[in-house]
C-alpha cells in the first residue's frame, strides 16, 4: 500500500486508540488551501516512538505538528529527538497546554523549530503559509491568535468513518470556564463562549446521520446556561436510541427545575455525568478560588441518583493545598453517602500555567520531575499518606468503581450496618493497606486472584465473618456473570511458580 506525500503532517499520540485529536481535525479544517497538502496522523502512546517516526517520513513531510498534552510529552520528546537526528530539515512545530507556559517548559521545546502558544487554528495556518514559501519567521515562540468562533471552521466533517465506529466523537456547544478553581487551566480563561447553537445543532445531526452515537462533550460548564443545555438535551432526546450515549462535564451545584425536568427524560446509562466536587472542604475551596455551594451539590448528586438513570462519575482530588488524610477521608465520607456509580479519585498533579502553582512555596507542595507530575508530599501530608492514598485510589478503581462487586462494597464500607458509626473511608483505607501488605502490588490481580483476596483480607481485617462474604461474593460472581465456580476460588491455592526452564527453554529440550 502507498502512502500518500504530504507537505503537512498533523500528529499526536493519544493514550488509547479509542480518543480522537479534536485539536489537530480543528487545525485541519482552518487551513483553507493548505489542507490538500495536510494529512492527519494519530498514534498511541504505547507504539515505539522510532515506529512513529518511520510512518511520519513515509510521507516526506516539510512540516510536522504536534500537539502536547501531559499524557504523551514524554513520547512525543522522544518521537521529536529521533526526528531531528534522522530529518533534521522538517521543521517541527509543537502546541498544547504542555508547551503554551513559557517559560515552564519540557526538554521538547529546545528541539522544535517553533512554538505556538495557545490558540493554533489561525496561527498555524499563517507559520505553515510562511513555511512553505520560504518565509520562515525569525522567533520560534509564536502567540496564538484567538478568533471569534463564528470565524473558525468546523472540524466535525472530518470525523472519518471508522472514527464514527470506533471511537469516541468530541464535540463542543462551548469554549472556556468562567470559573476560577486554580488547579485548573481553565481558570485562565476570561469566561465561556458559545458557538451559534443553530450551527452547532446541525453539525450534530449531520454526526447522527453518519452514524455517531457516542458523543463526548468537552464543554467545562455544559449546564452553566440553562437553556443552552435543554435545547441540547430536547435535540438528542427526538432522535434516542438504544445506543445513544452523551457525555456531560457539568457544575454540581446548578441543576434548576427546567434542566431537571429534561434529564427524567432520558432512558437509564444513555447520559454520564462526570462531576467535579473535588473537596467538600470549605478552606480548601476558598484557597483554591473553587466557589461551590456544597449543601446545593449533595442536594443535586441525591437528586440525581434517586430521579434520572445518568451515571454519576464524581471526582476528588488529594494533596491540595492545605488538604490533609483525615479532611480527604471526611470528603470522601460525604461523597460515598451520596451514592454516585463511580468515585474518581484522583491526585494532584502540576499543571504548567496553572494558578495553584503559587502555593508551591507556602504549602511545600512537591510534585514529580516526569509526567504526569504527580505531587509526592506536602506540607500536610508526608509521602507515606500519599503512597498510601495512590494505592486506595487504585483498589477503588479495581473494586468500586469497576461495578463488579455491588454487592459486596457497601459490606465492606459499612453500609450495610446503619447502627454502626464508621468511616468508609477508613474501612476501605484499612482493605487498601491490607490488600498491598498481602499482594505487594496493585497491578495485574486477575479477577478470580481479587475475589480471593477479598474473601480473606475482608473477613480477617475489617470482622467480616467467612459465610457472609462468601454469600456477598457469591451474588456478585452470579450478577456479572463469571464463568467457573467461586467456591473453587476461594479454596484455591495461590500458584508459587517453582524455578523451571521457560517456555522457549522447554521448547529446544524437546
Amino acid at each position: 500500500m502507498t502512502t500518500p506525500s504530504a507537505n503537512i503532517i498533523l500528529c499526536t499520540l493519544n493514550a488509547r486508540y479509542i480518543h480522537s485529536a479534536f485539536g489537530l481535525r480543528y487545525l485541519y479544517a482552518n487551513l483553507g488551501e493548505l489542507q490538500s497538502q495536510t494529512i492527519l496522523k494519530e498514534f498511541t502512546i504505547h507504539e515505539r516512538p522510532i515506529d512513529v517516526v518511520e510512518k511520519l517520513l513515509e510521507s516526506n513531510p516539510k512540516i510536522i505538528g504536534f500537539s502536547v498534552y501531559i499524557w504523551n510529552v514524554t513520547e512525543i520528546g522522544e518521537t521529536v529527538a529521533i526526528l531531528k537526528q534522522v530529518a533534521p530539515e522538517v521543521s517541527i512545530v509543537l502546541g498544547g497546554p504542555e508547551v503554551s507556559h513559557l517559560p515552564d517548559k519540557p526538554e521538547c521545546v529546545d528541539l522544535a523549530d517553533y512554538i505556538i502558544k495557545g490558540p493554533g487554528e489561525i496561527s498555524f495556518r499563517v507559520l505553515c503559509e510562511q513555511v512553505l514559501n520560504g518565509q520562515r519567521p525569525l522567533n520560534k515562540v509564536i502567540e496564538g491568535v484567538a478568533e471569534t468562533l463564528d470565524k473558525i471552521a468546523s472540524p466535525y466533517e472530518f470525523y472519518s468513518d471508522e472514527d464514527i465506529s470506533n471511537r469516541l466523537i468530541y464535540v463542543e456547544a462551548s469554549r472556556g470556564c468562567p470559573f476560577k478553581c486554580e488547579f485548573c487551566l481553565s481558570s485562565l480563561d476570561k469566561t465561556s463562549k458559545p458557538f451559534e447553537l443553530g450551527a452547532f445543532l446541525e453539525e450534530m445531526d449531520k454526526l447522527y446521520q453518519r452514524g455517531a452515537r457516542n458523543f463526548k462533550f468537552i464543554d467545562r460548564t455544559f449546564n452553566l446556561k440553562v437553556s443552552t443545555s435543554v435545547a441540547i438535551l430536547e435535540f438528542f432526546l427526538e432522535r434516542m436510541t438504544d445506543n445513544l450515549y452523551l457525555h456531560f462535564e457539568v457544575i454540581p451545584d446548578n441543576l434548576p427545575e427546567k434542566l431537571k425536568q429534561a434529564l427524567m427524560r432520558f432512558p437509564k446509562d444513555s447520559l454520564q455525568f462526570e462531576i467535579g466536587v473535588q473537596t467538600f472542604d470549605p478552606e480548601i475551596q476558598g484557597l483554591i478560588s473553587r466557589k461551590q455551594d456544597n449543601n446545593k451539590t449533595k442536594e443535586n448528586l441525591l437528586w440525581l441518583r434517586e430521579h434520572t438513570g445518568a451515571h454519576i462519575h464524581a471526582d476528588l482530588i488529594f494533596g491540595l493545598p492545605s488538604d490533609t488524610l483525615d479532611n480527604f477521608g471526611k470528603s470522601f465520607d460525604q461523597l460515598v453517602a451520596l451514592n454516585p456509580q463511580e468515585i474518581q479519585l484522583g491526585i494532584l498533579k502540576r499543571l504548567r500555567g496553572a494558578p495553584l502553582n503559587r502555593h508551591n512555596e507556602d504549602y511545600q507542595l512537591v510534585y514529580s520531575d516526569t509526567p504526569p507530575y504527580t505531587i509526592l508530599t506536602t506540607k500536610d501530608i508526608s509521602f507515606t499518606e500519599m503512597q498510601r492514598v495512590k494505592r486506595f485510589a487504585r483498589y477503588w478503581d479495581m473494586i468500586a468503581n469497576s461495578g463488579r462487586f455491588k454487592h459486596t462494597l457497601p459490606l465492606i464500607l459499612g453500609i450495610k450496618n446503619p447502627n454502626e458509626n464508621t468511616s468508609a473511608f477508613k474501612r476501605f483505607m484499612q482493605l487498601s493497606d491490607a490488600l498491598h501488605n498481602t499482594e505487594g502490588s496493585t497491578w495485574k490481580i486477575a479477577l478470580p486472584r481479587l475475589y480471593k483476596l477479598l474473601y480473606e483480607v475482608v473477613s480477617d481485617e475489617l470482622a467480616i465473618p467467612e459465610e457472609q462474604m462468601r454469600e456477598y461474593l457469591e451474588k456478585d460472581h452470579q450478577r456479572t456473570k463469571q464463568k467457573g465456580s467461586l467456591e473453587l476460588i476461594l479454596n484455591s491455592r495461590k500458584n508459587n511458580k517453582q524455578g523451571k526452564a521457560n517456555k522457549r527453554q522447554m521448547n529446544h529440550a524437546s
